[in-house]
């Protein structure tokens, strides 16, 4: 952990008191480094977004902590709170509501250069907007007078990736980046974003509840259920060798063009499903090396 950027070491969130209580995120740990990507993977109500909101503080852990470079977040001064808040920088899932309908584009990403990079003055704005709209593969003659409304979907979305690199983050959160684009423009967005990790040597948050693209972009991958993390490891070896149930659970649902969806012999029952929630959803505490860099939470 002592060359992570960011580290969430053993942080829970709890919602509401007595037997209201809601375990939104158990125990939870993990590093994220320079020019690599995590992917966070689980469907939704298994804490993925909670983990992201606290990384981002806009939940505070109930308890654990979390750690810059090294140090607490948690009691830090006003100075190391504002460049944490430079440094990590969020990629929402929806590309329209996240941008204001009232602004041009040239303007949500001019106010990030405002407010982050004083050394930034005059006609330097100008020419920085034009230099991150086409490190995202956009016109800036074309996208940068425009309005969010007459953007598409997956342009949208490059300019909430734009306006997150304005602020030169050591860390991006992508919180489903993909999820509510058009399936023929998601593979551009998650290049653009592979390319952003390696050639900016930024540490990712990539969430997601499907699990297929995990391969694709992350080296590493934890698998996420009822708030807790129940693998993790290298990518290709919990895919390729998952251990838990619901890991297994979660890449049945996979599609597969070499297998009928409709043949019972491929389909886990409904029954069988139920089983692998409920023995997945009790804390599990125990944990095991199965094989280095891949680990599991017996059940």
């Amino acid at each position: 952990m002592s060359d992570a950027i960011l580290v969430l070491d053993k942080v829970t969130k709890t919602f509401g008191h007595g037997a209201s209580t809601v375990h939104a995120a158990r125990a939870i740990s993990f590093s994220l480094h320079a020019g690599r990507a995590l992917a966070l993977v689980g469907e939704s109500g298994s804490g993925k977004t909670t983990c992201a909101r606290m990384a981002m503080r806009e939940h505070s852990p109930t308890t654990g902590q979390i750690l810059y470079k090294g140090r607490p977040i948690e009691g830090a001064k006003a100075d190391e709170i504002a460049r944490y808040r430079r440094s990590v920088q969020m990629i929402f899932q929806d590309p329209f509501a996240s941008l204001n309908p009232a602004h041009t584009i040239a303007h949500h990403l001019q106010r990030p250069l405002k407010l982050h990079r004083p050394d930034i003055r005059g006609k330097q704005i100008e020419a920085t907007v034009r230099e991150l709209l086409e490190r995202v593969k956009l016109d800036p003659d074309i996208v940068a007078p425009k309005y969010p409304h007459e953007l598409s979907g997956g342009q949208r979305q490059r300019v909430n990736i734009a306006r997150a690199l304005a602020a030169q983050p050591e860390v991006i959160v992508a919180d489903e980046p993909t999820s509510m684009l058009d399936v023929s423009v998601r593979l551009g967005v998650l290049n653009l974003l592979n390319e952003m990790k390696k050639e900016m040597n930024l540490g990712l948050l990539y969430i997601t509840h499907d699990i297929a693209t995990a391969r694709y972009v992350a080296e590493d991958i934890a698998v996420m259920y009822s708030g807790q993390i129940v693998e993790w490891g290298n990518t290709a070896k919990v895919i390729d060798n998952p251990l838990h149930p619901y890991t297994r659970l979660l890449l049945s649902a996979v599609p597969d063009p070499d297998v009928r969806f409709d043949d019972p012999r491929t389909r886990l029952q409904p029954q069988e499903v139920d089983d692998i929630r409920r023995r997945s959803a009790a804390p599990q505490e125990q944990v095991v090396e199965h094989e280095p860099d891949h680990f599991v939470r017996l059940v």
